[in-house]
């Protein structure tokens, strides 16, 4: 048999594509999002209209590219609304930044968004539960016990819970609710619109806790410190004003704010998955002890992130095979990484009582990005599916609930029950 020379030059196997406009990725993403985890470790992904990027789909590769210097969020990383020019100072926000700059921001923040913060806050977290279901429980009185748990429960939580944990108080929340709904639908136009009086709300919240600092009433003067994010931020600028200044902390006020928002797809997809799997749901009544096990698992298999923040390469870069050439976008499959075999065993079945992975999953981003509020999320995700366990032991669907096609977000737009 005659020698054969190895070719030097083989032809490289073409990078899989996905349309994010095709039915099976917007009605089952991750079913499609997975396919291609085990086509590639890097794919394409394209839409009519779009310029496209890159995705890394395994979750050993995701993790480390989401800590990769290599490649850094930018201002064209979000879409961008459409402001008035008073607006614009107010518009970048500590997610877009990178280095020593998103460092110096995030530690001011940080604290307030620690654990032993999040363990003083439970109470208030639990509370503001049961208030939400007294409510949801006198309409569903009105209405034959059916509600709609997305739009009467669940998109009303994050709001009261990171207004308190901010500082904003109860007579300035009716617009930072009607400035919630927008993002929790995810409104594009309307966002624009609502901006102004967004920033407008920031500013009044941060003068009203300045001027309560500077002249308490008798009763606040002998009451402990406020613990919220407000009073962190303006400490912080009072002791050196070189470490933050007025128009970043609005910024970080009305960000935080509607940042933490994330909690209502996540609850709603939730509370969907355990009545798709009634077994699951039995084990959480049988056994309410496993719920803060079940929560990451849920979070895990029904988490709202299907594609992590894109990324730009600050340089040329090869990555698993594939050349990237320096300013093009790559975002982390976040849906098929969560759900990769290589990572944990059995990862299409839902089990609330998996064992603590030892490699978590990137519901919450990883690296320098972690999302700050992931304990504030936890926390509520755990209140409101055991608060809707202990009143309401007979929840049924009352109907099937609506999903949004959306290729980058798993989230619903209505979810009925009956209670």
């Amino acid at each position: 048999m005659p020698h054969q020379t190895p070719n030097p030059n083989p032809t490289p196997t073409p990078t899989p594509e996905l349309q994010l406009s095709d039915p099976e990725v917007l009605h089952t993403p991750f079913a499609a999002y997975g396919r291609a985890r085990e086509q590639s470790p890097v794919v394409h992904l394209a839409a009519p209209g779009f310029g496209g990027m890159w995705a890394v789909t395994r979750h050993a590769d995701a993790r480390a590219f989401l800590s990769d210097p290599r490649f850094e969020i930018r201002t064209e990383s979000f879409l961008r609304p459409d402001v008035p020019d008073d607006c614009a100072p107010y518009m970048r926000t500590m997610a877009e930044m990178n280095g020593p700059e998103h460092l110096r921001l995030r530690r001011l923040v940080a604290p307030a968004f620690g654990a032993r913060r999040a363990a003083a806050f439970r109470p208030r977290i639990e509370s503001t539960v049961d208030r939400l279901l007294d409510d949801l429980a006198a309409r569903a009185s009105r209405q034959d016990d059916m509600v709609d748990l997305l739009a009467d429960f669940a998109l009303y939580l994050p709001m009261e819970v990171i207004c308190a944990w901010v500082g904003i108080p109860d007579e300035d929340r009716p617009q930072w609710r009607a400035a919630g709904a927008t993002i929790a639908a995810g409104a594009g136009p309307q966002f624009a619109a609502a901006i102004p009086g967004i920033i407008r709300s920031a500013k009044q919240a941060v003068t009203r806790r300045r001027t309560e600092l500077a002249d308490p009433t008798p009763t606040e003067a002998h009451a402990d410190t406020p613990t919220d994010l407000l009073t962190d931020l303006i400490h912080a600028q009072d002791e050196d004003g070189d470490r933050l200044t007025d128009a970043e902390m609005v910024t970080l006020i009305w960000h935080v704010v509607l940042a933490g928002q994330s909690p209502t797809p996540l609850v709603a997809n939730a509370v969907d998955a355990l009545l798709a799997h009634p077994d699951q749901l039995a084990a959480l009544r049988a056994d309410p002890a496993l719920l803060p096990g079940a929560v990451d698992e849920l979070t895990r298999w029904a988490g709202p992130t299907l594609l992590s923040i894109p990324r730009y390469a600050t340089e040329d870069t090869d990555l698993h095979g594939v050349r990237i050439p320096q300013g093009e976008a790559v975002t982390a499959l976040v849906a098929s990484a969560n759900r990769d075999p290589r990572a944990y065993p059995h990862p299409e079945q839902l089990d609330v009582r998996r064992a603590t992975p030892t490699t978590p999953h990137l519901s919450f981003g990883h690296g320098p990005h972690f999302c700050l509020g992931a304990s504030v999320a936890r926390l509520q995700t755990e209140a409101a599916i055991a608060g809707l366990l202990r009143r309401f032991p007979n929840l049924t669907r009352a109907g099937e609930a609506k999903r949004a096609l959306d290729p980058g977000t798993w989230r619903l737009e209505s979810l009925p029950v009956r209670l």
